[in-house]
């Protein structure tokens, strides 16, 4: 068994999750999912993260299907997670959510988040937003107690929405995902999660590819005898923090993959960390009513 299956980490529904996952955003056509799942699967990857909005749900369905037998494997042995579109926040949660089910056709999805604390076509300080995610939030709880969301959360979430989340929610999140990295390591959203039980998990923990050229992750990948993006993932996985690299390329694949058999110093960790700046490559949250 790869280390990769052995690392996990247990959520608030007494679920297992692996820490590493493999990130399919910007992954379109039937035949570039095929050839990423079939390498992830080979390289031990176990999680698999998709979206309403990525439009590949349907692909990685297909995939999975075709290839868990090929690698000795059930559907009880991969964790899926997807995520309902900005589109479909508020009233339309219900309708989103069986969607990304259909496509999938997996019989159920393992974690389902709401993908964006905002509502697509409302300016983001339209006071509709936070009736929007409760309607949204309401429908992941049926579906989750219905047994066909085995796990529900979010992603994109402030501190404050996650407080606003857990003041009204019947059913506690299991995941926050959000962007994280040495430039953004997110100490009061981390402190916020650990309060709650929730579980942290990172997406662009790369930098969207700049961070692995920062000068110090270079020297420590050279200390380390690591590639920078392994030092990257090793930072968050070491923090007990969930990775999810993505990539479709083989090779960088297996790469991303082997963050379970070295340890980063207390220096290295340090360094590291007091890159710190704040610095967003992604979408920004904070201004969402």
């Amino acid at each position: 068994m790869s280390s990769t299956t052995t690392s996990s980490v247990t959520l608030n529904t007494g679920v297992q999750m692996p820490l590493l996952g493999l990130g399919t955003y910007k992954m379109h056509g039937s035949e570039e999912v095929y050839r990423a799942v079939d390498a992830a699967l080979a390289a031990g990857y176990r999680a698999f993260d998709s979206a309403a909005v990525y439009r590949n749900e349907a692909d990685l369905g297909r995939s999975l299907r075709e290839l868990l037998p090929k690698h000795g494997l059930t559907r009880q042995d991969v964790f899926i997670t997807s995520k309902l579109g900005p589109k479909d926040q508020g009233e339309r949660a219900m309708e989103g959510a069986l969607h990304s089910l259909s496509q999938l056709d997996l019989g159920y999805i393992d974690l389902y988040l709401i993908h964006w604390p905002g509502t697509q076509g409302l300016a983001v300080a339209d006071q509709s937003n936070p009736g929007n995610r409760a309607q949204s939030w309401a429908t992941l709880e049926e579906l989750h107690g219905q047994g066909k969301l085995k796990a529900i959360g979010v992603s994109n979430y402030t501190v404050a929405h996650m407080r606003e989340l857990m003041q009204s929610c019947k059913v506690p999140p299991a995941v926050l995902q959000v962007e994280f990295h040495p430039r953004l390591c997110q100490a009061e959203l981390k402190s916020v999660c650990k309060e709650y039980g929730v579980c942290f998990q990172a997406y662009s923990s790369l930098g969207q590819g700049d961070l692995i050229t920062d000068p110090v992750v270079l020297e420590v990948a050279k200390q380390c005898q690591r590639t920078p993006a392994q030092v990257l993932l090793r930072w968050a996985v070491q923090q007990g923090v969930a990775v999810l690299p993505k990539s479709s390329n083989a090779d960088r694949i297996q790469e991303n993959a082997r963050l379970f058999d070295f340890t980063l110093s207390d220096t290295d960790m340090d360094r590291l960390s007091a890159l710190d700046c704040g610095q967003k490559y992604c979408w920004n949250p904070s201004g969402v009513a």
